[in-house]
Order: structure tokens, then sequence, then C-alpha cells
């Protein structure tokens, strides 16, 4: 009888706590709303995956262009957290205060490729010769990768030649769509679209080299709506960690 009497005291003690703890994690676990680029948003995927894996806090993406994103914000869209594809957005809204100051840094540098969706194609010398039938860039007003797509025609002295053939996406992933379903012969698009574990998924690729373009550091920035949000700030401290960055290469991408 002594043996069964200690028995029923510890269980409800032990279902205290369990309860605690139960209570304690779902009191912790948050929501954190992200709005990513659109050359994104293939790695942003796997990392919000093994961030709510890792934390059990939630992540809620958007994607698109980093110019809608930016104008959102500023008319209050409940982000918590921005990944621009260029520096000066995160830098705006740092300095107009709608992001926390000191919390910007730089968590990918964007690389560029021209991309056909056909195996075996010469893409480079399909460009030169005008050998295509529509070439596909963002919209280089929107979109940092359609201005570095612009910019190497202009290195190529090509800017004039492909005029009447371009077609302008609204940002790179619809740029991408345009050479997939076959709308385009040929795009400027994120090497990370085109690119996963350091290869190349399918198609032809031409990896623009860097000294064509500006370089598009992509900045991350804590906005002021996501300030108080403990899954905002862990979600940061993820993105900067060494097991991203290593996933972030993977995709193509620069990272320091």
């Amino acid at each position: 009888m002594r043996l069964l009497s200690t028995r029923l005291t510890v269980v409800p003690v032990l279902l205290g706590l369990l309860s605690a703890t139960l209570f304690s994690s779902a009191v912790q676990a948050a929501d954190v709303m992200v709005a990513v680029a659109s050359n994104f948003s293939r790695p942003m995927q796997k990392i919000a995956a093994d961030f709510e894996k890792d934390s059990g806090h939630k992540v809620l993406l958007a994607f698109g262009s980093s110019g809608k994103f930016l104008a959102q914000i500023e008319n209050g869209a409940p982000f918590d957290v921005f990944l621009s594809a260029d520096q000066a957005k995160p830098r705006r809204l740092e300095g107009n205060g709608f992001a926390v100051a000191g919390s910007r840094f730089t968590y990918a540098q964007g690389r560029l490729a021209l991309w056909s969706a056909t195996a075996g194609d010469d893409v480079q010398a399909q460009l030169k010769a005008g050998s295509f039938s529509k070439l596909a860039l963002a919209n280089p007003r929107l979109a940092p990768y359609g201005q570095a797509a612009t910019e190497v025609l202009e290195a190529l002295q090509l800017s004039t030649a492909t005029r009447n053939k371009q077609v302008m996406g609204e940002n790179i992933s619809q740029t991408w769509q345009f050479v997939a379903t076959g709308n385009a012969g040929l795009g400027f698009v994120a090497l990370s679209q085109v690119m996963s574990g350091g290869h190349i998924n399918n198609g032809s690729v031409w990896i623009v080299p860097d000294n064509l373009y500006q370089p598009i550091r992509q900045d991350a920035v804590l906005l002021k709506k996501g300030e108080p949000n403990p899954a905002a700030r862990a979600f940061l401290a993820f993105l900067q960690s060494a097991e991203v960055t290593e996933l972030i290469r993977g995709y193509g991408y620069h990272r320091e």
C-alpha cells in the first residue's frame, strides 16, 4: 500500500510538470511574416522549413519584387522581416523609420545567368548572334536582376540589337516562367533559379561573369513590426548561421 500510495502522488506531479512544459513551449512559439525577393524563393523554402523544425516557430512567406514590397511596407503591410534583392530598399526603410536601426545585413550576393530551357544550347553564342525568339529579363525599374541584365547587354554592346526582342517580367520569377514555358528562347535569370546543390538543374546556362554587372548585394532587415517578435529575431540569427551559409552557396550565391 505504501508503494501504491507513492506512485499515486508522483503521477500528478509529473503530469503537472509536463503540462507546464507544453504550455511554456506554446507561449514561446510564434509566427514570423517574411517578405522575400523572388530570386531567393527556392533556398528560402528550405531555410524556412529547417528553421521551423529547429525552433518551433512558424514562418509565413511572401515572394515578389523588392520594389513592390518596399511600397507595401511603407503603406503598412504586416511583415516582420524583409529580404530584398538589393541594399538600397532595406537602407531606405531603415532611414525612414520602417526598419530597426542596425539590424540590416547582407545575407547573399546574387549571380546572374543566361538560361535556355533546352539542353545542349550555346546560349552565349545565341545571344551574340541574335538567334533566339525573345529575350526575357526582369523589369530593371523593379528588380535588381533586371538592372544587372541591362548592364550586361550594355557591356556586350547588345542593347540596341536585342531591344525589339526583349520581354520584361514583373520580377525574376515571371522572367524564369517566360523561358520555362517557351514564350522566350533565352532569359537572364538568377543563378539560384537553375542551380541547387552546386549543380545546374536543367537546360543550358551561361553564368555571366561578375565583372559585367554591379554586385547584387542582397540585404535583410528587421522591420518595426517585427521588433518585439522573438521569432523574427531568431529567424534573422538563423539566416546568418554556418548551416544556412552552406545552403545558400549551393544555390550559386556568393556568401562571405
